[in-house]
């Protein structure tokens, strides 16, 4: 399984999660508890060892000022977690995308028929608040995703339960964030490390 840990805020959390396990770390670059800048973003990516793979994450962002950050942090892997349209992917070609749903119903799944992306995130609704939220949702939901492509289950794992997430779910990878913190963007080393024992299995 592979799991990627979101919301790094400092290159201290990025070498813990490195020797944790982790395949992917995101950097957070829309507002948020856990935003970071492009310079501090680079010169943590810049230290990362070969095979783990920077992802940024946005929100509703211009198109260009996604590919500039990208481009000056050596981003290769967009996350997009807003309500950017099916024509805000076609704008960057070279990019490897994987676009954001939040979830709260089977419903919500038709979106997805919308978007040529290389993976889809799903994470949980809650009002007002576009990830991070530590809130699960009905993962029986995310199950029904796999006929649109790639899934990424998000939204409320913790080393407590995502063990069972992946088997109900059996997705490509699982993205954690607030599940494997002691305050909102301080990553804490013991909880990542039992996440990847809990994850890899």
């Amino acid at each position: 399984m592979r799991v990627k840990i979101c919301g790094i805020t400092n290159n201290e959390d990025a070498q813990a999660a490195v020797e944790s396990g982790a395949d992917a770390l995101g950097f957070v670059f829309a507002k948020s508890p856990r935003q970071v800048t492009k310079e501090l973003a680079r010169d943590i990516i810049e230290q990362l060892p070969p095979f783990v793979s920077p992802v940024g994450v946005f929100v509703d962002e211009r198109v260009d000022i996604t590919k500039e950050v990208c481009n000056f942090c050596h981003i290769h892997t967009v996350q997009l977690h807003g309500k950017e349209d099916p024509l805000y992917l076609n704008d960057l070609e070279g990019y490897k995308i994987i676009k954001a749903f939040r979830i709260n119903e089977e419903d919500d799944l038709k979106l997805l028929a919308n978007y040529k992306s290389h993976a889809f995130l799903l994470d949980s609704y809650v009002k007002g608040v576009m990830g991070g939220t530590g809130v699960p949702f009905r993962w029986e939901i995310a199950r029904q995703a796999h006929k649109y492509g790639t899934i990424i289950l998000s939204g409320g794992l913790t080393p407590e339960n995502v063990r069972e997430a992946i088997y109900i779910v059996q997705p490509y990878a699982v993205d954690v964030s607030s599940g494997v913190e002691s305050s909102p963007g301080k990553k804490d080393k013991a909880l990542m490390k039992r996440f990847m024992v809990n994850a890899k299995i």
